[in-house]
């Protein structure tokens, strides 16, 4: 089926629920106004229609390829990741004076979930050097800004993340990767990292590797790492190109999806490095990079729900089997049995809160560094901090779920592999990991993001979600409104109990076992919140009659409906299991699981 990005939604869910409005009111992005922002996103959407989405199908049938000590990209990504770059799209947050166009980094994302949607493989090289232009925008120096990152800005260059060693995933403080000074300010760096996304490619000339390894006199453990930079190509002081660097990659990995995205293993065999920001500060310059990916990977997984949604809702309005309860059709299209309607209004309303919370996480992550005054800083900052977890766990396991509905709705041909429906269930399944496990981003929220601020940025949240239900009761009253009035109860009931074992040495395991349950009842209340904010909108924008399409402005009120009957009404169970308790599964050991 033909993809089509879905501009409108992306564009409502930035403004109207997001309120990117507030992030231009700060005046930090002089180049940006709402035209140029409709036209960002409607030029993101004919690239990815046009360019990225007929390369999807090839790239997971062919997929990247290696052979010599070299990866090869998959058919027709090096001409597109070339367009790309021509496009400008690479540096669309950066900074002008490094040769970006300053704009919103919300309005970046927006313009991503498209890439991602049409062809998530090769939305990973782009995204990866996202992640390395902010880490080197903060904490690099001048020379690495002047020779590096401004060719990363430009996509004349692309950028990787390598953190992961075979024996060091999650626990980055085991890795044993060294960098040896050479005496002349740069460093030997020795060591294998594995899992390295698009660590070696034949679209650029260079590829920029930010590296963790440890300095000789390195404390143990996480403390001691640092971060540095290794490039392909060597780099002279006026920006030519020298002698390859002495690390390869010695396999890419055969993965279950993205089998465009080449996935490495590299050696590094004393590569020649320079250290980037502070000696054994590594992880905390690291983590720059990750939360800009973690939020980026949220995205991603908007993207490719998105696309597993477009091309289930084709497929039901295409094949033909049975008859219409509605209508009494023989043979009529599948779109009209109830069950298979209901997964695609699923499908499609989670999809929009999904997107609603990356996008909303983004306008924190703006107005937390460019809001007037500290105070406004703090609250968006706290907003932002408590989002990012939220926004790549829930996100992910959303599109999970929705590529899985995708693959139910097409039935038995939804398992055979000519239909494209089982690529984003395949594709979908790697979000959830990387980048931070989502067991890892509920850890995360409950053991220090919730109560880092002593669970103010938390009930502030809950404050903000219960002003909207007035509102609310006067466009849908009864169940509507009454599912989300009891999801936010729940929520806080749910927070001041994590407050309360947080203070208590004794309850860390509550605290843990609780994790995964209160990160998805968050993720579904504020995604309800956020679309009754949309349906709110779109009915002000209905009857003041300056909305355009009637039909799809109702159709924001009927999603939030559909939400809250689907999602909304399970949060009591979401709230059982984050008071489980760590005893129980204490008890559920590998003794009992095993018998």
């Amino acid at each position: 089926m033909t993809f089509r990005s879905p501009i409108r939604d992306i564009d409502f869910a930035l403004n109207a629920i997001a309120g990117l409005d507030a992030v231009a009111a700060t005046g930090a992005f002089p180049d940006y106004d709402p035209e140029i922002g409709a036209a960002i996103l409607v030029a993101a959407g004919q690239f990815a229609e046009g360019v990225l989405a007929p390369l999807n199908r090839v790239g997971d049938l062919k997929g990247a390829t290696y052979a010599n000590g070299a990866v090869t990209a998959a058919p027709g990504f090096v001409e597109a990741y070339r367009s790309f770059a021509e496009g400008g799209w690479a540096g669309l947050a950066a900074d002008v004076d490094q040769g970006g166009q300053g704009l919103p980094k919300a309005l970046e994302l927006a313009a991503f979930e498209s890439f991602h949607a049409a062809n998530m493989a090769f939305g990973l090289c782009p995204m990866l050097s996202l992640a390395a232009i902010e880490a080197l925008t903060h904490v690099g120096t001048p020379r690495q800004k002047d020779l590096y990152l401004s060719r990363l800005i430009t996509g004349e260059w692309t950028g990787a993340m390598v953190l992961t060693e075979p024996q060091a995933g999650s626990d980055l403080g085991a890795l044993t990767a060294t960098a040896t000074p050479n005496g002349d300010g740069t460093y030997a760096l020795s060591g294998q990292k594995i899992f390295i996304t698009w660590g070696d490619h034949d679209a650029t000339d260079n590829i920029v590797h930010l590296v963790l390894a440890r300095l000789p006199d390195a404390p143990a453990g996480s403390r001691g790492i640092s971060l540095f930079l290794a490039p392909k190509i060597l780099v002279s002081d006026d920006g030519t190109l020298g002698d390859r660097n002495s690390f390869r990659p010695v396999g890419v990995e055969h993965k279950l999806g993205i089998h465009a995205s080449p996935t490495c293993v590299m050696s590094y065999e004393g590569a020649t490095a320079e250290l980037v920001g502070e000696p054994n500060q590594g992880l905390a310059h690291m983590f720059i990079m990750m939360n800009a990916a973690r939020l980026a990977v949220g995205v991603e997984g908007v993207g490719v729900a998105e696309r597993a949604f477009q091309h289930a809702l084709a497929y039901a309005q295409d094949r033909r089997q049975g008859r219409s309860i509605w209508t009494g059709e023989a043979n009529a299209p599948i779109i009209d049995h109830p069950d298979v309607r209901r997964m695609l209004v699923v499908m499609k309303a989670k999809v929009a809160a999904a997107r609603a919370i990356c996008l909303s996480t983004a306008v924190a992550a703006d107005l937390a560094r460019h809001a007037a005054g500290e105070d406004q800083r703090r609250h968006w900052k706290g907003r932002e901090d408590l989002f990012v977890p939220i926004a790549k766990a829930w996100s992910t396991d959303m599109a999970c779920e929705v590529a899985s509905m995708g693959v139910q709705v097409h039935g038995g041909m939804g398992f055979i592999e000519e239909t494209g429906a089982a690529q984003y269930y395949r594709d979908a399944r790697i979000t959830p990991i990387y980048e931070g496990t989502n067991g890892i981003q509920a850890g995360d929220l409950v053991g220090r993001k919730l109560s880092q601020d002593g669970g103010e940025a938390a009930r502030t949240l809950i404050a903000e979600m219960k002003s909207v239900l007035p509102d609310l009761a006067r466009l849908l009253p009864g169940k509507p409104v009454e599912r989300l009035a009891a999801g936010i109860e729940a929520t806080e009931d749910a927070t001041l109990w994590m407050l309360d074992r947080k203070s208590v040495a004794e309850s860390a395991a509550d605290v843990q076992a609780g994790a995964d349950a209160y990160l998805k009842l968050m993720g579904d209340v504020v995604g309800g919140w956020m679309l009754a904010r949309g349906a709110l909108e779109a009915d002000r924008r209905l009857k003041a009659g300056d909305g355009g399409d009637r039909a799809w402005l109702q159709s924001k009120i009927d999603l939030y409906e559909a939400y809250a009957a689907n999602v909304l009404g399970h949060c009591s169970s979401r709230l059982a299991a984050v008071g489980q308790g760590g005893d129980l599964l204490k008890r559920l050991g590998a003794e009992v699981l095993s018998a």
